[in-house]
């Protein structure tokens, strides 16, 4: 029989079935009472995981949601689905409220905004959305929908890998191996994608091999490889001790040093706008647009000053709304008051949904977000709790997605009929969230019903 300590060890297991079997004696634990849990109203719905590029796997990344005091975690993996049995499983075990969906990137060619930078810093026309709120029996479908571009990123990211050793062999760096150094440290395996972040992070351990001394890595960034290292990063990638070295060692690379290897993904990789839209409002999931806005200090270090929406922002919107997106998700810390009441006001007048979150692809990163508990966000919250039951009802019945057209609350205002799946989704049971036959909301009762 394995303790408290060591069943939370094995929740990042390499073994799927592992870390469930963990997960189920970690919720035991905490019904039992032997593991504490302390809560706020804090929900953050933008979690990566090892899918994607994050240090944590699905049932890992729920207990840290919980460590961090959340109600709900949401998967949101780019470029894949491959997690999303596992982050609700585990959940259910650990009994907190657990979404899914996945981000991508798709061509806004065509569009009214075509041939701008929207909210991605290495290409124009080409911007982030998310497919959220993604019901189980969606997953396979989605699985296969992303296959193609799968194939075609990784096809890609081969031909990084070989851009980037021209540049490092002659200075006297290793080669790096595309399948032992990059998709090695993915779970591509099982269609997790391969993104930039794992051909940086690949070239940071390869970097910190060569010199693990820290004024050694300095001298090689600035001098060998004219990487601007600011003051605060050279301080921590100075100090060999600092846990986080790697990723921030990516950070900065990703932000000085990516550009000089990047190859710009095609139509394979990145399909149209109007298709990945249809295909989430197809399959009863809710395709949102990924604000980024200007950018000023990236929390993360691995964003320069630049810009991007917020000069024809108006204009963006009316087409989010155009192509059929039903909402749009942005992440308060990143963001100037300013921009966020604009963005909110501009949600409001178009009735769209707001999601917020703050991606996890650090150690170093905190899965809390207190501001989202200050007034001007607190609807961030109840859209959670909303986002949580239109998942478990659209699972159990597709008319019941928020946004069917058959949906028994489609002729109520977006504001009341978030607030009636919010009340829903605070009386689902997180150990048993697919028990929601008796919450049905109706014109009626509005959620209002307790099982």
């Amino acid at each position: 029989m394995t303790s408290p300590a060591a069943d939370l060890a094995l929740l990042n297991h390499p073994d799927r079935a592992t870390r469930l079997s963990a997960a189920e004696r970690v919720g035991a634990a905490l019904k039992a009472g032997t593991l504490r849990r302390e809560t706020s109203d804090e929900v953050n719905c933008h979690v990566h995981t090892m899918y994607s590029f994050s240090p944590y796997y699905p049932a890992m990344a729920a207990w840290k949601a919980i460590e961090a005091r959340l109600l709900a975690v949401g998967i949101i993996d780019h470029d894949s689905v491959s997690g999303c049995h596992e982050m609700l499983d585990a959940g259910a075990s650990l009994g907190i409220a657990a979404t899914a969906g996945f981000e991508m990137r798709v061509s806004f060619a065509g569009t009214r905004v075509a041939g701008r930078k929207l909210n991605n810093p290495d290409s124009e026309d080409i911007g982030y959305i998310a497919i959220h709120g993604l019901p189980r029996r969606a997953f396979t479908e989605a699985k296969a929908f992303l296959a193609p571009m799968f194939a075609a990123r990784n096809k890609r990211t081969w031909r990084m890998v070989e851009a980037l050793n021209a540049l490092i062999v002659p200075l006297g760096v290793p080669a790096l191996d595309f399948a032992r150094d990059v998709a090695g440290i993915s779970q591509a395996a099982d269609q997790g994608s391969i993104t930039e972040r794992h051909l940086m992070c690949a070239l940071a351990r390869r970097l910190l091999e060569s010199a693990p001394e820290g004024q050694a890595l300095l001298t090689l960034l600035r001098d060998r490889l004219g990487v601007a290292v600011p003051a605060k990063l050279a301080t921590l990638l100075a100090d060999q001790s600092n846990p986080h070295r790697v990723y921030d060692l990516l950070g900065v690379l990703k932000s000085s040093f990516l550009d000089r290897v990047f190859i710009q993904p095609d139509a394979a990789e990145c399909v149209p706008v109007a298709r990945a839209v249809e295909f989430g409002n197809r399959v009863g999931a809710i395709p949102v647009y990924a604000y980024l806005g200007d950018v000023g200090e990236s929390p993360t270090g691995d964003k320069k000053a630049e810009r991007f929406e917020d000069a024809f922002l108006d204009l963006l919107v009316e087409e989010v709304v155009n192509l059929g997106f039903k909402g749009i998700t942005y992440m308060p810390p990143r963001n100037t008051a300013e921009q966020l009441a604009r963005l909110q006001r501009l949600c409001r007048t178009h009735r769209l949904f707001e999601i917020s979150g703050v991606d996890i692809n650090s150690s170093r990163q905190a899965f809390t977000c207190p501001i989202i508990l200050e007034p001007q966000f607190r609807h961030l919250v109840d859209a959670t709790w909303a986002l949580f039951a239109h998942e478990r009802l659209a699972n159990h019945d597709p008319d019941l997605a928020l946004f069917s057209p058959a949906n028994p609350l489609a002729a109520l205002p977006l504001d009341e009929r978030v607030a009636a799946y919010a009340a829903v989704g605070k009386r689902i049971d997180p150990f048993r969230p697919d028990a929601v036959a008796h919450l049905v909301p109706t014109r009626s009762n509005r959620g209002s019903v307790v099982g």
